[in-house]
């Protein structure tokens, strides 16, 4: 609903004047916690009260608000989307005066609610196009791929005869293919009424740029199309929008990455697999400014392709035109959030998104609203070694340069001059508390986490906490490398100018398990497996995530 950041501030300020304390703000240590527990399902957490994952959802409305003023769009129960939040935002413009005057929103958000119902079953597992986030006035979106022909029916009828949040009962319903469909006349009706939605959908959120990341045309499982896509849209209802095929591995390829040690230098994807048939495809005039030779695509390790499509992504909505962006794989519960994530913090990071967030507010919405809440099977794909998620944060250490900024004529030299006595230890301390040995989630994707009493988890741990310096937390640092291409040195800027992102933790916690040697709190260290499925005999689990991130310019 509209003013639901009035409403929530007038609400905390009731509980404030009444003297009933406030609730502790839920920290990365209990979400993670639930997050590493179960994949999540708006229908199993309605009506919960103060369950976790409930203030998890409040907490990200409460950072969402710090900058924006926003509307909900209603999903209670899962009645849209089971794997999507309950409360989704849709932002509308920055709180500031001065932004708001300079972009307004168009967009009705009853309007947009009923284009959402009437469009979700167009795409797998009825998780339709989603506004996430808002830069300059356009809306970069999210979803997953097309459905296909026998998912579509499945879902229309089992919708029409049920109702609640089951909408992904039929999401693998594999009989039937959408050629052998489409030779009916009734199909053809069906797929133009409900792509029409999803078409009008878009229109409306002025999306113009469509970004595909499967490799394959469409998804076959045992000899079926499952899914669809809109390169190959037979009656090219999707002819108006710009299509970029760029084919990005799927979560299995990450196996080889943890099983590589975590080194996504030199690991390459097999681009000959038989079900790969989907090449890359980008508009000319979209890449002529980026200086990648993009016919080399096939050549580039798992870093070079993600940097390169990073760099895209930005390119676009870094554009002079006012059009929107989609992103999506197949489910979009994996690479979509890498590349959502990725576009999030890179853009804070150059202070033009969420300004007034610190570094670990930004790193809990994103792992709570891009990862969590939009349905990442965590435990799954620890359980299979298939840790895109531990790639996302630990890729940052690649894209600290000027390259990645989206920053254009606006410089870090023309910016409020920083603190010139700020160090390090003023953005965060660590609090060692007596709790035993350290075992983190991740020598280098170890996250900055707040002591969980009484939860269940396979940890015993020192309790890291972070306590932020103020307002100068956004300080300006660069990093240089030390002879160890794996270990990075925070110094202080000699200029403004330089690029405010570096791969070194905000705080960093001394791992008894690790089987890397002391070092100085100075340096990233890189190591072990970075995640691990908490179990229930122990009491407790913490750890800290080095979050590379260049602080944001404010």
């Amino acid at each position: 609903m509209a003013g639901a950041r009035a409403a929530a501030a007038a609400s905390a300020g009731s509980s404030a004047s009444s003297g009933n304390p406030q609730p502790q703000e839920p920290g990365l240590g209990e979400l993670l916690e639930e997050f590493s527990r179960t994949q999540y399902r708006a229908k199993d957490f309605s009506g919960t009260g103060g369950s976790k994952v409930e203030r998890i959802e409040k907490r990200c409305l409460e950072l969402f608000g710090r900058d924006y003023c926003y509307s909900v769009i209603q999903n209670v129960n899962g009645d849209i989307c089971g794997h999507y939040p309950q409360h989704i935002v849709f932002l509308e413009y920055e709180s500031s005066e001065k932004e708001k005057d300079t972009f307004q929103s168009t967009v009705q958000v009853s309007k947009l609610q009923d284009l959402v119902n009437r469009s979700k079953t167009a795409r797998c597992r009825g998780r339709f196009v989603c506004p996430v986030i808002l830069f300059k006035g356009k809306h970069i979106c999210r979803s997953a791929t097309l459905a296909g022909w026998g998912e579509l029916y499945g879902r229309t009828g089992y919708n029409y005869i049920f109702s609640g949040g089951a909408d992904d009962a039929w999401a693998d319903v594999e009989d039937v293919t959408e050629e052998d469909g489409a030779l009916r006349s009734s199909d053809t009706h069906l797929f133009d009424k409900v792509r029409g939605y999803d078409i009008k959908l878009l229109r409306y959120l002025s999306v113009k740029y469509i970004c595909d990341l499967m490799v394959e045309n469409k998804k076959v499982k045992f000899g079926m199309n499952v899914t669809s896509s809109e390169k190959v849209d037979k009656a090219q209802r999707y002819a108006d929008f710009t299509l970029l095929s760029i084919p990005y591995p799927g979560c299995e390829f990450f196996k080889e990455y943890k099983d590589r040690d975590y080194m996504a230098e030199g690991l390459i994807f097999n681009w000959k697999q038989d079900y790969v048939d989907a090449p890359l495809s980008i508009p000319d005039f979209l890449t002529c400014s980026l200086n990648i030779d993009w016919s080399q695509y096939q050549s580039w390790d798992l870093v070079q392709q993600t940097q390169n499509y990073l760099k895209l992504l930005l390119s676009i909505i870094n554009s002079d035109d006012d059009s929107g962006l989609l992103v999506h794989c197949i489910s979009g519960w994996d690479r979509t959030p890498l590349f959502i994530s990725l576009l999030r913090l890179s853009l804070w990071a150059d202070g033009l998104i969420h300004a007034s967030l610190k570094p670990a507010e930004i790193l809990y919405l994103t792992v709570a609203y891009d990862w969590f809440l939009f349905g990442h099977m965590l435990v799954d794909r620890l359980s299979k070694g298939e840790e895109i998620f531990f790639f996302c944060f630990n890729f940052l250490k690649h894209i600290i340069s000027e390259e990645f900024s989206a920053l254009k004529t606006q410089r870090r030299k023309s910016l409020p001059a920083r603190d010139a006595g700020f160090t390090v230890e003023d953005i965060c301390m660590l609090r060692r508390k007596d709790r035993g040995s350290t075992t983190s989630l991740g020598s280098d994707f170890s996250l900055v986490m707040e002591s969980s009493p009484g939860a269940a988890g396979s940890f015993t741990y020192e309790t890291v906490e972070l306590v932020p310096a103020g307002a100068q937390t956004q300080a300006a640092w660069r990093k240089s490398h030390s002879s160890s291409p794996q270990s990075v040195l925070w110094n202080r800027p000699q200029s403004s100018e330089d690029r405010l992102f570096s791969h070194q933790g905000l705080v960093e916690a001394k791992s008894s398990s690790s089987s890397s040697s002391n070092h100085s709190d100075n340096f990233f260290r890189m190591g072990s497996s970075p995640l691990e499925v908490p179990k229930p005999s122990c009491v407790g689990w913490a750890s800290s995530v080095c979050m590379g991130i260049r602080l944001p310019a404010s």
